[in-house]
């Protein structure tokens, strides 16, 4: 039986009914600034000028940059699932196998349209590693899911070695995230998804 790949609801809405309209002006700033420029150049005095709100009105609604930093990472990476789970409903007659290349077609098509500077999470990461940061768990959070993700999806190509396969192609798909960010070779998610390939021919044949 096929498990399900669709993934768990997000923890930020991308919607955000509940955000106030100088809210989420305050929140598509920042994003877009952080994304740019780098979470820690970039302060609350700029996030308010360009959002066109005062500070004041900036810390009523969100108290502290670092719970604007949780709501950017998390926002973005409901973001990614939603998008994700698109390209996995779009065909529910998909094989196992393709079901796992369509992450990595998913993935090649959101950097192009949506992450020219890299993975977010991935940059984020570089500038915060303190775990005692609320956007921590964030980042490491959506890595962890992605893994879980990967996991599953191989345990429907090879049940018995669904953990190790889980691993190898989750290597894989950060190696093309970091590798496309940087342009370090052209094709890199293409060249991921066709050593993705051979892995899941290797151990379905291995059964």
């Amino acid at each position: 039986m096929r498990t399900t790949t669709k993934p768990a609801p997000p923890a930020v809405d991308p919607d955000r009914p509940d955000l106030t309209p100088a809210a989420r002006k305050v929140l598509e700033a920042a994003s877009r600034l952080f994304y740019e420029r780098g979470i820690h150049a970039v302060g609350v005095d700029l996030i308010a000028a360009e959002a066109g709100v005062t500070k004041k009105t900036l810390y009523d609604r969100f108290g502290s940059k670092e719970r604007i930093v949780v709501d950017y990472l998390a926002t973005r990476d409901a973001r990614w699932r939603a998008y994700l789970a698109d390209h996995h409903d779009d065909d529910a007659e998909l094989s196992p196998t393709d079901r796992v290349l369509a992450v990595f077609d998913a993935s090649q098509e959101w950097m192009g349209a949506n992450s020219g500077k890299g993975c977010s999470m991935v940059n984020a990461h570089a500038e915060i590693s303190d775990p005692a940061h609320p956007a921590y768990a964030v980042i490491t959070g959506q890595k962890r899911w992605m893994l879980e993700l990967f996991t599953r999806l191989a345990g429907d190509v090879a049940p018995d070695s669904a953990r190790e396969l889980g691993r190898s192609l989750m290597l894989l798909h950060e190696g093309a995230l970091v590798s496309d960010g940087l342009d370090v070779f052209p094709d890199a998610f293409g060249r991921a998804r066709r050593m993705a390939a051979f892995l899941l021919s290797a151990a379905k044949e291995a059964r």
